[in-house]
């Protein structure tokens, strides 16, 4: 099983290709980072990390020739499990708020909102703790009360509720997982996240949609 980390020069690709890798050893799992739109359009899993703006790492990706199209026939059309990480998983919405409006990838309804935690420091940065709403195999072992590792001052507001798998208390609930079908996204850092991270990149790479 081949895993491609998506390299678009957005995000924190040796933090997450060493945790995909010592996962990937356990599950029998072959990680490559890669920027080429065919080696990803051949992978048996995807992960899209992301840091920083929004509108910034849209245009990153765009900017790789063949990549949203690659990405959109492998996860959309042949229904390869797909991972976003932080501004990864915000891409899938319909749109981002981030600066000025620019479009997601809208593959899970919502929107990029700003956080909303009055008396609370933004960025929502470091631990907290995780709310699980519905059992979902990215999740299994994880409980209520397990934390992980946060670093954003915008937050995924979906549109379906079964869409939202887990929130984060920062201010009232803030999204830290979605997922339907094929696809998942984590707003936290799963390879920063320790035992937790590595758990959840355990079963995504086990995970059979």
């Amino acid at each position: 099983m081949r895993v491609a980390l998506v390299d678009y020069d957005s995000g924190n690709l040796h933090s997450a290709e060493k945790a995909f890798a010592l996962m990937g050893r356990e599950t029998g799992a072959d990680v490559i980072v890669t920027s080429d739109p065919e080696a990803v359009a051949r992978a048996d899993r995807i992960v899209l990390p992301g840091d920083g703006a929004f509108p910034a790492c849209k245009a990153a990706l765009e900017a790789v020739p063949g990549m949203v199209e690659a990405l959109t026939e492998a996860v959309l059309t042949r229904a390869v499990p797909f991972m976003g990480i932080c501004v990864g998983m915000q891409m899938l919405a319909e749109i981002g708020h981030e600066y000025r409006d620019t479009p997601g990838l809208g593959w899970i309804g919502g929107q990029i909102d700003a956080i909303d935690a009055p008396g609370l420091k933004v960025p929502h940065m470091g631990w907290n703790d995780l709310t699980v709403l519905r059992p979902h195999p990215l999740l299994d072992g994880i409980r209520s009360g397990d934390h992980a590792y946060f670093v954003h001052s915008w937050q995924f507001r979906v549109t379906e509720p079964a869409h939202l798998l887990a929130t984060a208390d920062y201010g009232g609930p803030v999204t830290a997982v979605v997922g339907r079908d094929n696809i998942v996204g984590t707003q936290f850092h799963p390879e920063k996240s320790q035992d937790v991270g590595l758990r959840i990149i355990a079963n995504f790479l086990r995970w059979q949609p």
